[in-house]
């Protein structure tokens, strides 16, 4: 939902990524090396120095002028559990809203931006859900069950990435294995979790299989509630390779997710937000499958992707059938590619095509394609890199879209850089927005302007790394739900539709630091300062503050291997500022600290055991008005690898 108007239909019935490091893991045997490195012409290259986020095509770290941030499988797998955000709030510029507790819709945003506005790719799909009113990606069906690698990127980049690149692109990977890992856990609310996952490598191809099962009783998703609203979700996935030739190979990836999430609503007489029976089904599938060809001078990766969510709403107060539902489907087939030209100069370059559909209970089924073709001209030297291009959208509904960007990094003195970017993004509208009963086929899509820099001492996960960053974003066009009076629109939207009215303003600074005073310590920190404004003149919350963007937000992590026969502690303390719930600021959300502590011990090398407290000091906290949360939470679990 746009952060400056929440529109009420929404609410209502009516080591690797993408194909980043391990994509190379994926094209030929010389990568099939494990989850720890990948060797390239006899040379140990550390996964967590590479990305391809930023470009589309394997970059080191310090030749990207955009700030990125690499969380590997150690750190995920040190966090525990399935709540996959823990691990992401260890990014600056990175806030989580949630509607309830663990499992109820969770939305990430990135500098202040809508969480819609966010791209999130899992091995290598685009998973916007095309049947939701605004789009976007619930977190709450995520676990980091299987999961290798995550890449986020802050900042516009839709040159890469196209349509809701607006806050950033969240990448994230599942593991390549060559073995068998399992894990489970118990705990608070009743709460289980199991994973696992087996895998095989060789010369000839790889194949990793992973699956696994949680569920919770929950709390109730009414704050004012007595009735524990749970969580439930099984899921499967994996991911192989064929090696055809040295340079080419067969590629594929897959993943299904069956979510219930118990919701809560406005029941009879009083008709505020109070313990239901209601509840809510996800069911997402998506896949990928195509081919890598890895050459001297020319990368290629093709291929055909597919997403589908269907999402059914349940009241069991009026039987056992759904009371409305929504069905989206993505089918996309893209190329991407780069060639080595002479004088240190590269071309990223590439196309796509995308057919969504989407249909509902009370909306007709609407179609939409999206053509797409992007280039980015690169120069890198060991002391400067500098990237500039150009992107062209069509779009069957609304037309064409151009967007610029150009980001460069350069070497100061040893181990201090420069990095600067500029990059534009847009969102096309939804076919809800487009054509459902609140639809309006006129509107464009959401645009933005963004503009960082900032100084990096050292790399990530070395002995001491230090960064700052300044940025801000300006976005114009937002799409947000007006009522019929407003547009003289009530003969054909007698309860209004949706208009691009809204401007925004979201600027701050990011500064995070890492330091490894000893092989057995680790300390990190990651802070953002941030101001919004809502710029949509001649309307009452001009000036005001964008709704639940805490202006101050602070992670403070440690993890330490004692020298006692390998245990480790660990702590995470989250400091969240205070917000606004709605666009008018009316409604204040107070600022919360929440402390976790963790602990694990090998018990054989193989075996280790593990806990954790959540919550620790049972903190008071809401991050959406009226919702409830978690309180003092410990969990006990076990993990085993062969």
């Amino acid at each position: 939902m746009n952060g400056i108007n929440r529109s009420w239909p929404e609410l209502c019935p009516v080591k690797k990524y993408l194909l980043s490091v391990s994509a190379l893991a994926l094209a030929a045997p010389a990568f099939a090396q494990g989850a720890d490195d990948v060797v390239v012409a006899d040379y140990k290259i550390d996964p967590a120095s590479i990305t391809v986020i930023a470009t589309g095509s394997q970059t080191s770290l310090d030749k990207v002028g955009q700030p990125v941030t690499v969380i590997t499988a150690d750190e995920i797998q040190s966090i525990q559990g399935p709540d996959i955000t823990r691990v992401l709030e260890r990014v600056p510029g990175l806030t989580v809203t949630r509607n309830g507790g663990p499992g109820s819709f969770t939305g990430v945003r990135l500098r202040g931006s809508d969480a819609e506005q966010v791209l999130v790719l899992v091995d290598g799909v685009r998973l916007e859900d095309v049947s939701a009113p605004s789009g976007g990606f619930d977190f709450g069906t995520l676990t980091p069950g299987g999961v290798e690698r995550i890449d986020v990127l802050r900042g516009s980049n839709s040159i890469v990435w196209g349509s809701a690149a607006i806050g950033g692109v969240i990448a994230v990977q599942s593991r390549d294995l060559n073995g068998i890992e399992a894990s489970a856990e118990l705990g608070a609310n009743d709460s289980y979790l199991a994973d696992a996952a087996a895998g095989l490598s060789s010369d000839f191809g790889a194949l990793t299989l992973n699956g696994g099962y949680s569920r919770s009783d929950g709390v109730s998703a009414a704050a004012v509630g007595a009735e524990p609203d749970g969580f439930r979700q099984w899921r499967v996935g994996g991911r192989g390779r064929v090696n055809l030739t040295q340079d080419l190979a067969i590629v594929a990836s897959a993943r299904y997710a069956d979510t219930r999430t118990d919701i809560d609503g406005y029941p009879a007489p009083n008709y505020t937000f109070a313990d239901t029976p209601e509840y809510q089904t996800t069911r997402q599938a998506s896949g990928r499958v195509g081919l890598r060809y890895t050459g001297s001078d020319l990368t290629l990766n093709t291929g055909f992707a597919l997403s589908d969510t269907k999402r059914d709403y349940f009241d069991p107060t009026f039987g056992t059938d759904p009371s409305y539902g929504y069905k989206g489907r993505s089918e996309r087939v893209d190329l991407t590619g780069r060639l080595n030209l002479p004088a240190d100069f590269t071309l990223d370059f590439g196309g796509d095509s995308e057919w969504t559909r989407f249909s509902g209970t009370f909306d007709a089924e609407a179609k939409a394609n999206l053509t797409s073709g992007h280039a980015l001209l690169g120069w890198s030297t060991d002391r400067a890199s500098i990237a500039a291009g150009v992107r062209i959208d069509d779009h069957s509904r609304f037309g064409t879209a151009w967007t610029f960007g150009a980001n460069g990094s350069f070497k100061l003195a040893e181990n201090l850089r420069l990095r600067a970017s500029y990059g534009e993004g847009f969102k096309a509208p939804t076919l809800y927005q487009l054509l459902s009963n609140y639809g309006n086929a006129a509107l464009n899509p959401e645009r933005s302007k963004s503009y960082d820099a900032g100084l990096e001492w050292g790399a990530p996960y070395g002995k001491f790394h230090a960064a700052v960053t300044v940025f801000r974003r300006d976005s114009r066009n937002l799409i947000t739900f007006v009522s019929c009076a407003s547009l003289n629109a009530c003969a054909t939207r007698p309860f209004g539709l949706y208009d691009n009215v809204g401007l925004a303003r979201a600027q701050g600074v990011e500064a995070e630091l890492g330091a490894r005073p000893t092989d057995t310590l680790h300390l990190q920190a990651a802070y953002t300062w941030l101001e919004t404004e809502n710029r949509t003149r001649g309307t009452a919350n001009f000036g005001k503050d964008l709704a639940r963007r805490p202006a101050h937000a602070l992670t403070l992590s440690s993890d330490w291997t004692t020298p006692l026969a390998g245990l480790t502690l660990g702590a995470d303390l989250r400091l969240v500022g205070d917000s606004f719930d709605n666009a008018s600021n009316t409604r204040r959300l107070d600022g919360y600290a929440l402390t976790t502590v963790r602990a694990s011990f090998p018990l054989t090398e193989k075996v280790e055991l593990y806990g954790r407290v959540e919550n620790l000091f049972d903190v008071k906290y809401q991050t959406v008005a009226d919702y409830g949360t978690w309180g003092r939470s410990a969990y006990i679990g076990i993990r085993a690898k062969y």
